[in-house]
């Protein structure tokens, strides 16, 4: 990349230290993106041979090198030097994967002193840490100690109202309980602090150890937040000295553990501190230079989306997140609450719910391997496949792909299980529906968990969803005063309407590999009756790389850009307190409004030209976003695809993978869908992108089921084929493409990719019913 200006405006950098990356994004004042560079811990880190970024061992650990973070941190801001003026930064954001860094207690209490001739991973070996590989948030080999600890504490509701959550792996309790039981004795005993991966970024830019954010506070089991309706002040929330207690195996082990952790920042809305010496004599950053605080990888793609009340954000991942804006803070098993990151203490408080699956991207890939060998015939599936699996409507097909530990209700359910007309089954007759069956699963378990968040209150009941007020339409009423919703919910045993989408998103926000597929795209449109918008980053760098979380070269994380938007907003704060005092008296408003504002302010002075979505990227050949081409985008119908296809020429490659060995022979099918049965779907029209672009092949091994969407490369490390092995042909992923979108939506970097469509979302909800009655079974063991 040829080096950018050495002289203009102010800029603003974004770091994200994800799984299999360490990025960088870097903006100007009116949000403009100018820069981006990362470092990829498997093609340029290889000496620690990850895939991935991470290590995997038999069973449910996953684990990452503390010394390669440190050493990308290295690599990153050398091309930062070499490829931007870094006097020009003014503030500094940051995020990072959920995960731990355990120092040894030689370091203690102050911050390792740095010679700034030397580079970070010089003066930082691994042997400054007490646990040189530490659990990542893939990690799940704490699940069984988080399932103890809510024992202890009473179970998942008084867990829950006592620290904001109830168990899983991911908590920071039941990752520190099973170091103290399960590892080595000298692994405890060495340690003198415990930092989030966000805290050790945020510390090694700043040069000094910086406190955790309450946010991510709130997500580690033994946090208790005090919401503006209990008793005392909001902000005073503390650590849970019972908790600690029963994590350290004692009191006094309790309150080294309190030590470890630190103080709390609540205020996430003012600066952390500033640059280190260090950076500014080693790299050329100013000594002004601000750092806010740094918060997890996603909540920072969150504040990226600048997600409006009644938005959901799903992110499709090595695990699957829904987010959505919260106006009260009423913690129940139900889903995870934070505190928003980025808000005043003067602001009202703001919260963010969160519903997370970890059986995501690893059941995708391993569908992928068994039934297709490649996510472009994964992708025709879905798309060919009735709704439910079948054309009738009282034979649909289930499937539970419950591989890894998961959070309530499904904790204590782990397996696969398939269900046909009602019956648990160990195959389908028709194999070709698993990949269809297993997305709407996935899709379905969202749909049903918001409808139960939703009737808690936690979101607010003066939310305008754009379909009228959740509070104030019930609907008609009878003649008894009863309302004719609350009697269909209760004859089909739910405790909501499921035919009712009032409650339901307003937009869908998608982010992540999968969203990249037309196929899933369009079904999280039908099941939440909600048009699809995803970021036009995400759209452009589709077209070159389609089936990888990672960005392809070029192209910026969001939450990289999370992080940067957080430090232009945090610039603008402390630049108005300096000038003329309070910051809101020269019209800034809170995180979301400001950046709203920014995009606005921007968009008019561009002409309306849509934001930058790469930097000196290759593009593919689809029209993608238009973001870059300057030309208009060949919009197409629904998924905003461009040629128009039937599906009986994708059923013919199908069968012509068949044929090649690349799905399963022909004689399985016996008893699956006959010709009248695809009669229904050969009528509708799905449209393709009219592509020239050859993407890389995305076909796993034979007879091992890849790592997930998050591996740089899919074949490396794949074993061989076994002898008489057919392997698969290879086949381009088509991804999706923009469709016609709003100035509104546009000017803020989104472009819509699939419709609502509200015959396709009644189809959904008359299967949420025995959705849900088949998941209750798994909970309660019945099957």
């Amino acid at each position: 990349m040829a080096p950018g200006p050495k002289t203009g405006p102010a800029l603003f950098l974004g770091l994200e230290l994800a799984t299999d990356q360490l990025r960088a994004s870097i903006v100007d004042e009116s949000l403009e993106l100018v820069g981006v560079e990362c470092v990829d811990f498997d093609t340029e880190l290889p000496e620690y041979q990850t895939q991935g970024g991470i290590f995997t061992t038999p069973g449910d650990a996953y684990t990452t090198p503390i010394d390669m973070w440190v050493k990308a941190l290295d690599f990153l801001l050398e091309k930062l030097t070499r490829n931007h003026d870094l006097t020009r930064i003014k503030s500094i954001g940051g995020c990072a994967q959920h995960a731990l860094v355990w120092w040894k207690s030689t370091p203690i209490p102050s911050f390792p002193a740095l010679d700034p001739r030397l580079p970070f991973h010089s003066q930082l070996p691994p042997n400054t840490f007490s646990l040189p590989n530490t659990p990542v948030a893939q990690d799940t080999s704490a699940h069984t100690h988080a399932l103890a600890l809510e024992a202890l504490l009473g179970g998942p509701d008084l867990m829950a109202a006592r620290v904001g959550t109830c168990a899983n792996a991911s908590l920071l309790a039941a990752q520190l309980l099973r170091v103290r039981e399960s590892w080595t004795s000298d692994v405890w005993s060495r340690t003198g602090k415990i930092q989030l991966a966000s805290q050790f970024l945020a510390s090694m830019v700043v040069g000094e150890w910086v406190n955790m954010g309450e946010s991510e506070a709130c997500a580690t089991g033994m946090w208790v937040h005090v919401g503006a309706g209990a008793q005392g002040a909001p902000g005073l929330g503390r650590w849970d000295e019972g908790v600690l207690e029963i994590v350290g195996g004692s009191r006094e082990e309790g309150r080294r553990i309190r030590t470890w952790l630190g103080d709390v920042e609540v205020a996430g809305g003012r600066k952390s501190a500033h640059i280190s010496r260090y950076l500014c004599e080693r790299y050329g950053f100013e000594a002004d230079t601000i750092v806010t605080p740094f918060t997890s990888d996603y909540l920072s793609s969150y504040l990226s989306l600048c997600p409006s009340p009644g938005d959901a954000v799903l992110s499709f991942g090595p695990m699957d997140t829904l987010l959505t804006p919260a106006q009260h803070y009423l913690p129940t098993r139900l889903y995870s609450l934070f505190p928003h990151p980025a808000q005043d203490a003067s602001e009202k408080r703001r919260y963010i719910a969160m519903l997370s699956s970890r059986n995501a991207d690893v059941p995708r890939a391993l569908v992928r391997d068994m039934y297709t060998k490649s996510w472009s015939a994964f992708d025709r599936l879905v798309a060919i496949v009735p709704p439910g699996g079948s054309i009738g409507l009282d034979d649909k097909l289930f499937s539970f792909w419950l591989l890894q530990g998961d959070s309530y209700p499904l904790s204590h359910v782990k397996g696969i299980y398939r269900f046909e007309t009602g019956i648990k089954v160990n195959e389908f007759r028709d194999l070709r529906a698993n990949p269809r069956c297993l997305l709407e699963s996935q899709v379905l378990s969202f749909r049903f968990r918001w409808s139960r968040m939703i009737a808690t209150g936690v979101l607010g009941s003066n939310i305008n969803r754009s379909r009228g007020n959740v509070a104030q339409t019930p609907g008609p009423t009878s003649p008894q005063g009863q309302n004719p919703r609350s009697n269909i919910a209760s004859s089909l045993g739910l405790s909501f309407d499921p035919y009712d989408y009032s409650p339901l998103p307003a937009r869908i926000l998608v982010t992540g590999a999968a969203a990249n597929f037309p196929s899933v795209a369009n079904l999280a449109g039908d099941v939440f009756n909600a048009p699809v918008f995803m970021p036009s980053t995400q759209v452009d760098s589709a077209q070159v790389v389609p089936h990888r979380n990672a960005p392809a070269a070029g192209f910026p994380g969001r939450a990289s850009l999370g992080g940067a938007y957080f430090a232009r907003w945090i610039w603008g704060k402390e630049r108005s307190s300096a000038i003329g005092g309070s910051s809101t008296g020269r019209g800034l408003g809170g995180f979301e409004e400001e950046i709203r504002r920014l995009h606005g302010k921007r968009w008019v002075a561009s002409g309306g030209n849509p934001l930058r979505t790469n930097v000196n990227a290759p593009l593919g050949g689809n029209g993608g976003s238009g973001a870059n081409s300057g030309t208009s985008t060949p919009y197409g119908h629904r998924s905003g695809l461009g040629s128009t296809v039937f599906v009986e020429e994708e059923e013919e490659e199908v069968e012509e993978m068949e044929r090649a060995g690349g799905i399963l022979a022909s004689s399985v099918f016996a008893g699956g869908f006959a010709d009248r049965d695809l009669g229904r779907d050969i009528s509708r029209m799905r449209t393709l992108t009219g592509s020239t672009l050859d993407t890389v092949t995305s076909s796993g091994s034979i007879g091992v089921p890849s790592t997930a969407f998050t591996t740089p490369d899919l074949n490396a490390g794949a074993g061989s084929p076994g002898a008489g092995a057919v392997v698969p042909q290879t086949t381009t992923l088509t991804p999706v493409t923009a469709m016609p979108t709003s100035d509104a939506e546009a000017q803020i970097g989104l472009a819509k990719v699939a419709e609502a469509d509200v015959d396709a979302f009644m189809t959904y909800a008359a299967i949420v019913p025995e959705y849900c009655r088949l998941e209750g079974m798994l909970c309660k063991s019945l099957v």
